[in-house]
């Protein structure tokens, strides 16, 4: 986090200083201020403002971690004092670098700014943003307000959906593959009802999702694969449910770390299960792992991993109700919606004869990240309600976009919107006009392109799958959303934000807002 907040900061300064150099003077394309100028429709100085708000944003970021999140680490990894203070050094060093960086923009002559706005320098920020507004409102938004039913717009997904003729079969099997594995069954220590019941599985339909993922899957395939986007949704659920009420970011921790003994690389036997998580990764890790090469069970491990760890990420940020800023948000987000996963199993079926090299150059992780993207973006539109309203969460994409912009809903919609829109271009736009020249400098044969034909149409499929599970399902409308989830928490009428807890009557026991 501080290397990335550290890297964002100084590129996007750069890009403040030298808009009028590298757009006006030499007609370059890659400015950040010109990408947001053109993607928002809006002024080159409102674009500049934008920018400034996003580099403010990573350095705060980086003040953050250095400041609360380093110390905790160092404790839990047991690192000695000698070595605290040296990474301690090279953070100081990281901070003097993005110093002496302002200062030369400031004072070099290589860049002049003359088309900015005469009333201030370019990408300047007001003196209320200068005080830490926007810091200070990442940590104040108010859980629970009514802002349904989400509103969706017509999301562009131009790929054609195939659906699993074995569809019917995949949905009986998931409910008593669930109920054997214990998922549906009250957690064992923890209050009140079930986090799933069958009704609940039945209405989410896994099975219809995968079936768009994985329209030519045998019926066992089909299976497996349900039984993952079950595991991987119900995980999601149950750490909200089990800690995230409690607080307890320790025990979540704690539950991650055990993941890893359900999954070994070299099929020795698993430990006892002590809940319906471990009970039920075990038993779809023997499944999946078993027939793959060791190199391939690293692989699926490390992207389910990941995605538990993301769980984590996500959970520390309810906790300290912190709404992220974009750059995290988007980076994040692709493993707290398991694409990670997903992506890595249709990846494993299409690489016999592609060097992992291949995928780790520019275009092809741009391609798959754009993708990535545009699946979360579209679960983002849909969950909106049940997210803010429903389960007071601060990790959705709408929100994130209002909180940074200072917008409303409608707005902010139709900024993921067309961001959402955008990452499908950039994938159309990778595979017609990059990817053939990647091709060739590998020198993929004939039966490797067929490979890559095959992982691209599976990309095509898992989009078009999404959107169709989301539109079909029983997760996200509002009657659903009141049949499985308690009504929201009601709102009085007062005054709200920090510092203004006291004023509000709440339920006993209940969490003040900006606790």
């Amino acid at each position: 986090m501080l290397k990335d907040a550290f890297s964002d900061a100084v590129h996007l300064r750069n890009d403040l200083f030298s808009y009028q150099r590298e757009v006006a003077e030499e007609g370059e394309l890659s400015n950040g201020v010109l990408v947001l100028e053109r993607f928002l429709g809006c002024s080159t100085q409102e674009a500049a403002n934008a920018v400034n708000d996003l580099l403010t944003s990573r350095l705060q970021q980086f003040e953050h971690t250095a400041v609360f999140e380093l110390g905790p680490l160092f404790v839990e990894h047991g690192i000695d004092p000698l070595s605290a203070a040296g990474v301690a050094a090279y953070v100081k060093g990281l901070q003097d670098w993005q110093a002496g960086g302002h200062e030369w923009h400031m004072r070099s002559s290589r860049y002049m700014n003359e088309r900015a706005g005469a009333s201030r320098p370019l990408g300047m920020s007001s003196v209320i943003d200068l005080l830490g507004a926007k810091r200070v409102r990442s940590f104040t938004h108010v859980p629970y307000q009514r802002v349904g039913p989400s509103r969706i717009p017509d999301l562009y997904v131009p790929f054609p959906l195939r659906l699993s003729p074995h569809l019917d079969r995949a949905r009986r099997n998931l409910v008593t593959w669930c109920h054997e594995m214990g998922i549906l069954e009250p957690s064992h220590g923890v209050a009140g009802p079930a986090v799933w019941d069958e009704a609940k599985l039945v209405d989410y339909d896994l099975p219809l999702c995968a079936a768009g993922i994985h329209p030519d899957a045998t019926p066992e395939e089909l299976d497996l694969a349900s039984a993952w986007l079950a595991w991987g949704t119900y995980g999601d659920d149950y750490f909200p449910v089990v800690f995230g009420r409690t607080r307890n970011l320790a025990a979540a921790k704690v539950a991650v770390a055990r993941f890893g003994a359900f999954m070994p690389l070299d099929g020795t036997p698993a430990p006892p299960p002590a809940n319906a998580l471990e009970r039920s990764l075990a038993d779809i890790w023997a499944r999946t792992a078993g027939p793959m090469p060791r190199e391939d069970r690293r692989k699926l491990r490390e992207a389910v991993e990941a995605m538990c760890e993301s769980w984590l990420w996500e959970l520390a940020g309810e906790i300290a109700h912190h709404i992220p800023d974009p750059v995290d948000y988007v980076e994040m987000r692709r493993s707290t919606f398991g694409s990670q996963l997903t992506m890595s199993l249709s990846r494993l079926r299409h690489s016999k004869d592609i060097p992992e090299e291949f995928y780790a150059s520019g275009p092809m992780v741009a391609l798959v990240n754009a993708m990535m993207d545009a699946g979360t973006l579209v679960n983002d539109v849909f969950s909106y309600q049940k997210e803010i309203e429903f389960e007071g969460e601060v990790h959705n994409a709408i929100l994130v976009v209002q909180n940074f912009f200072d917008c409303d809903y409608p707005t902010a919609l139709g900024v993921v919107d067309d961001l959402m829109a955008s990452r499908v271009r950039q994938f159309e736009h990778i595979v017609a006009n990059e990817l053939p020249i990647v091709c060739d400098d590998f020198g993929l044969g004939e039966e490797a392109r067929r490979d890559l034909d095959g992982f691209l149409e599976e990309l095509r499929n898992w989009l078009a799958a999404i959107l169709n599970w989301h539109h079909n399902c029983r997760r996200y409308d509002e009657p659903s959303l009141l049949r499985h989830h308690q009504a929201p928490r009601p709102r009085f009428h007062g005054p709200s934000g920090l510092g203004t807890s006291a004023a509000v009557i709440r339920p006993p026991g209940a969490v003040s807002p900006v606790a």
